[in-house]
């Protein structure tokens, strides 16, 4: 059964995100989505980079999800938990498929197993000739349009973040994850495979990747928890931001098969799930988009 975050009781994210820190979690690893940046998970690294080793990494490497993976492994550490939005989810994916000795709990947000049909590849390619030919804001305003968020008063700055952001990247890495989107290939066998402890995230009005699509990821792993916000569409990092933070905070809590002899947290998460009233959090560390994993 899914959990549905909404309303306003307040998560105490920080209590949360300590407990695994204490626990000896893996640093956390964050990929954007299509020419996204770090600004896409800022609430998220104001949160947890204080607690717990935290990076985003940009989605280079080539034109192929497989080679982009592979360019990511050799700059990550030896054993990392896996967060992905949208193609960072797809990245996600076959980064767990190559090395699945490396990925010790993974998040997949507003995403999808499953490669392009035919007739969806096809359309790639007048994105691909507008964006070579100087139009990449518009290209991205068709690949983002506004109603693939939730209605709020945010939703047009949100938005026209994301556009600024993806214009500064330029037209050649579009063409390329443009090409390894439309090239990608099936990980439900992937996903099969995994049973470390997984969160599944959705936003409740997401039309590029709707409920139904999360509800089959989640039914692959033996250990994944399907989370559904309320109030979000395609990016609920953003529209959403103390939902999505609390439940990384209680994945990153969870205690892993592997785990059995570390502290019980489940009396405490099952608390600040439930909204109830904590101590005051901590305040958070100033925010930094360079965070580096120190690994000893």
């Amino acid at each position: 059964m899914a959990d549905r975050q909404g309303g306003t009781g307040r998560t105490n994210r920080a209590r949360t995100a300590e407990q695994a820190a204490d626990q000896g979690i893996a640093p956390l690893v964050m990929l954007p989505g299509l020419m996204g940046t770090a600004e896409v998970f800022v609430p998220q690294l104001r949160a947890l980079s204080g607690v717990i080793p935290t990076m985003v990494a940009p989605l280079l490497g080539g034109d192929r999800i497989e080679t982009i993976a592979d360019h990511l492994l050799t700059q990550l550490p030896a054993r990392f938990s896996l967060a992905g939005l949208s193609m960072g989810g797809i990245v996600a994916m076959e980064i767990l498929r190559r090395a699945p000795e490396r990925v010790s709990r993974l998040c997949l947000i507003s995403t999808s197993p499953l490669p392009d049909t035919p007739a969806q590849a096809a359309e790639w390619e007048p994105l691909i000739i507008a964006a070579r030919s100087g139009r990449l804001e518009d290209v991205l305003r068709g690949c983002l349009p506004v109603d693939c968020l939730a209605p709020s008063p945010q939703r047009l700055d949100i938005l026209n973040t994301i556009y600024e952001q993806g214009c500064t990247l330029g037209p050649e890495l579009f063409v390329a994850q443009a090409r390894a989107l439309q090239r990608r290939t099936d990980q439900q066998a992937a996903l099969r495979r995994f049973k470390g402890p997984a969160l599944i995230l959705c936003g409740a009005q997401d039309p590029l990747t709707p409920l139904k699509r999360h509800e089959f990821m989640a039914a692959l792993m033996p250990n994944a928890r399907l989370c559904v916000i309320e109030g979000a569409g395609h990016l609920p990092t953003l529209e959403q931001p103390d939902q999505v933070t609390g439940a990384m905070a209680e994945w990153l809590a969870e205690v892993a098969p592997d785990q059995d002899e570390r502290p019980d947290t489940s009396r405490d998460i099952a608390t600040i799930a439930a909204g109830a009233a904590q101590p005051e959090a901590p305040s958070l560390p100033p925010l930094t988009l360079t965070n580096p994993l120190k690994i000893s």
